[in-house]
């Protein structure tokens, strides 16, 4: 400032100034309106007769909390201590005051991250409740941050002078902050329904098929980022026979004759009489025992892991490539355990760690897997499958094996799940100048002492999965089938494989019985509906829901609308995909899209929920385009041996292609504001795309591999994810694979705004992957975010980081392909 100038001049001007800060100060006011109290429900008097209000109380926050736990469910009516309470609206009461407590709800609607001030006029005493959270504030105005959805606020009332003074108002931060009240007992789908929803967590079924047990676990804003469990043994009506109310079991078998169900609790081997309920310890000290299962009537075989003790804390001398992983020097070995006795014998020893794969006492043999040996410096290292005989403690060597996943005796042979490189190419339908992807699993079976292998599945395109063996010899197969995954059963005597009709698009846990028309549990979900739990008759082929998660979580919810969108690339190949279409959709609006894909050896499967939760986003206003790049398990062999050693070629170009033909036939999708992302691999064709193109407008990279080289030397699993993804390939004899197909080496080819994300404990894809292309395009002074999540590893599984994860997600596209940048900057302000 000038201070030789006349006074008057700056005067003026801050005369001016303050002009202006009046005028805004004033339009925001004018914006603030009272709530429309005929869309307000009220309540009460609740406990009229109450002497001391809970405010009186040293216990207010415990009694209030409880009694929001009722009065945020949408119900017409609920009963207070013998009386029945109806809600009526608002504009309905004409009292001065009334005893005991009263209650205020509505619902709000925003259509955009916005905030404001909550005013309540006339409550003296009184909180509130935003989706079950209590806020804060002073002088009954609360500071609002709505995120994009639908909100239930309940105000607490305990005293009140008059109620016809009572009003409430919001006053919106900026012009742009908009709530709207709604009488509309629907509402959108929101973050806290897909992660706190009760799901099942553990399922079995008993052999006579008689009882079932079933864990179920959920979340709250009380126990935070600890589930709440809940383990049950039902009959065959559904009704509860027992109930684990304290520390929850795990590793739940049943004995061959129907008697007992065993169950690990707290380091302990637990034994339930089915018939009176009595509870015996079978044996103690297990820490580090898992993977039990009955040999016979009264032996239960198990695994017990030791760890080998460090010898020098200020140093490790790495005995081989797998000595990176925290569990490397830690050894299995078989045991048996006498259920009458408690006593354990050793079945296997040795530095080699032994895994059970299957037994059949009626044989007295045990099928084991093993190393070959120790520390293995292989990017296919060799599992060797072996035979014991229990009485002569014999093992005999079955072969010795590059790819091999699971094993299970079939009558007198044995089932086998391995790539299709299994027993010199067995299981290959390719041409000989392919290579084939080993993560798309084959069916094989092993006759003549295991001498002759028969491939199986050779003209059944899905991926085998996990497999089970019934009392029949016939298998049932979890399988990858494009973008599902169903239950298959194979009938061994007739050679071939048929679809059990689940009605899931996502079989997560399967459980069955070992009676003659085998009965099977099942848990699972659909693309646009959530967890049920379903009995179904294997020799029917029908299915009886018993458990239902959209009834308990769901009811009253908008799940947005799903198509099926399949396009042909060039190659002339047949691309699948889906869309989800926003809430509330209008064709007359133009909406954002979001594009996600993997791009690995799985593809992006249909379950309700995830970490990647598409739903979601549609119920937040995206178009959301999921797409299924070449590369992929669960297409047939040729579509996923596309995937060696290409590192995006095909890929990049599907999904280019089909963004392409996705706006062409979307046209409500404003091709200006598309984003796109994935995780892992795809948050390296995230990268990877972000240097081949600039169709999306922005993007995000989480877990993504910027640099070929380090990631295949430095990830826990790198070289031998890379055995597959770089077959034969290495950083000395293919450079140019290593370095042209990493996206840090074309940083300088990036024009779209990148967000990356990684926990800073990945020890899959280390954080040094984004911490390389964040260093290459800060120096390229490009449009680069990065987000690190302490603690986190590959996936982020804690409910608060989760949270937090997704709000970050959508924030940033909001951000840019909104035009919105508020939610962005009150989570990540300068």
């Amino acid at each position: 400032m000038n201070l030789s100038a006349p006074w008057h001049r700056y005067a003026k001007r801050f005369t001016y100034l303050a002009t202006l800060l009046t005028l805004s100060s004033l339009s925001l006011t004018t914006l603030a309106a009272p709530l429309d109290q005929s869309k307000i429900q009220f309540i009460g008097p609740l406990a009229e007769d109450m002497q001391a209000k809970p405010f009186h109380t040293p216990h207010s926050d415990v009694i209030i909390n409880n009694l929001i736990a009722q009065l945020k469910l949408n119900t017409e009516s609920f009963v207070v201590f013998g009386k029945k309470h109806k809600w009526q609206p608002l504009d309905k009461i004409n009292a001065l005051t009334l005893g005991g407590l009263q209650a205020l709800k509505f619902n709000l609607e925003t259509n955009r991250f916005t905030q404001g001030s909550l005013n309540i006029k006339g409550i003296e005493q009184g909180q509130v409740f935003i989706n079950g959270e209590k806020q804060t504030g002073e002088n009954q105005r609360y500071q609002l941050a709505l995120n994009n959805g639908s909100h239930t606020v309940v105000v607490i009332a305990q005293q009140v002078a008059n109620w016809n003074d009572v009003s409430l108002e919001f006053v919106p931060k900026a012009e742009t902050d908009v709530v709207t009240l709604t009488t509309n007992k629907t509402k959108r789908l929101s973050a806290k329904q897909l992660f706190d929803a009760p799901t099942i967590s553990a399922l079995s079924l008993s052999p006579d098929a008689k009882h079932y047990l079933s864990t179920t676990k959920h979340y709250s804003d009380k126990t935070g980022n600890d589930a709440i469990t809940t383990t049950e043994l039902k009959n065959t009506n559904n009704q509860t026979v027992y109930r684990f109310e304290a520390a929850q079991p795990s590793q739940f078998i049943w004995s061959p004759n129907n008697q007992f169900l065993v169950y690990l609790l707290n380091g302990e081997l637990k034994q339930l009489n089915r018939k009176n309920l009595t509870i015996k310890t079978l044996a103690s000290g297990l820490e580090g025992a898992s993977n039990f299962n009955f040999y016979n009537d009264s032996s239960i075989i198990f695994s017990w892991s030791k760890s080998l003790e460090e010898n020098n804390s200020l140093t490790k001398h790495h005995k081989g490539l797998q000595d990176r992983w925290s569990y490397a020097r830690t050894v299995s070995q078989l045991y048996l355990l006498d259920t009458n006795s408690g006593l354990t014998k050793a079945l296997t020893e040795g530095v080699l760690s032994h895994q059970l794969e299957d037994a059949n006492s009626n044989r007295g043999k045990l099928l084991i897997s093993r190393p070959v040996m120790a520390m293995q410096a292989s990017t296919h290292p060799e599992t060797e499958l072996v035979e014991l005989t229990l009485k002569s403690n014999s093992i005999k060597s079955l072969g010795k094996f590059k790819t091999f996943n699971q094993a299970k005796y079939a009558a007198n042979n044995i089932y086998v799940v391995a790539g299709p490189d299994f027993k010199n190419g067995a299981g290959r339908t390719l041409p000989k100048n392919m290579l084939a992807n080993n993560y798309d699993g084959q069916l094989y079976l092993l006759t003549d002492n295991a001498k002759k292998v028969t491939a199986l599945s050779k003209q059944f395109d899905p991926a085998i999965g996990t497999l089970e063996v019934l009392s029949n010899g016939d298998a049932l197969i979890k399988v990858t089938e494009k973008d599902t995954q169903p239950l298959y059963l194979f009938d061994l005597s007739k050679q071939r494989f048929k679809k059990l009709n689940t009605g899931f698009d996502i079989v997560q846990q399967f459980s069955f019985s070992n009676t003659r028309n085998a009965q099977l549990l099942i848990s699972g979900s659909n693309a646009s509906s959530a967890q049920q739990l379903k009995r179904l008759d294997v020799s029917k082929n029908k299915v009886e829901i018993i458990w239902d998660s959209n009834q308990i979580a769901y009811a009253n919810t908008t799940i947005p609308a799903l198509e099926e969108f399949n396009f042909t690339n060039k190659r002339g190949v047949e691309i699948s995909g889906r869309v989800y279409l926003p809430s509330n959709f209008d064709k007359a609006k133009k909406y954002p899209a979001l594009v996600y894909y993997y791009g690995g050896t799985s593809p992006v499967t249909r379950g309700f929920t995830g970490r990647y939760p598409f739903n979601l986003w549609a119920a937040n206003g995206y178009v959301v385009y999921v797409v299924q790049p070449t590369g992929a398990t669960g297409f047939g062999q040729t579509f996923s041996a596309q995937h060696v050693n290409a590192w995006g070629d095909y890929t990049a170009d599907d999904i280019m292609q089909g963004t392409e033909a996705f706006l062409a036939k979307y046209d409500f999708v404003d091709s200006s504001k598309v984003g796109n992302l994935g995780a892992s691999y795809g948050g390296f064709m995230t990268m990877l795309l972000a240097t081949k193109t600039d169709m999306f407008s922005a993007s995000i990279a989480h877990a993504g591999i910027s640099n070929l080289t380090s990631y295949w030397g430095e990830g826990w699993w790198g070289y031998l994810y890379s055995g597959e993804a770089s077959k034969n390939s290495f950083p000395w004899n293919s450079p140019q694979l290593y370095s042209q197909h990493s996206p840090v080496f074309h940083a300088d080819k990036v024009t779209t705004p990148l967000l990356l994300i990684h926990g800073d404990s990945d020890t899959n894809v280390p954080v040094g992957e984004s911490l390389t292309m964040y260093t290459a395009l800060k120096l390229l002074n490009k449009d680069v975010e990065m987000i690190e999540y302490k603690g986190a590893d590959h996936q982020i599984f804690a409910r608060d980081k989760r949270f937090n994860w997704w709000n970050t997600m959508l924030a940033y596209f909001d951000k840019n392909l909104k035009n919105e940048p508020q939610w962005w900057d009150s989570m990540y302000k300068d």
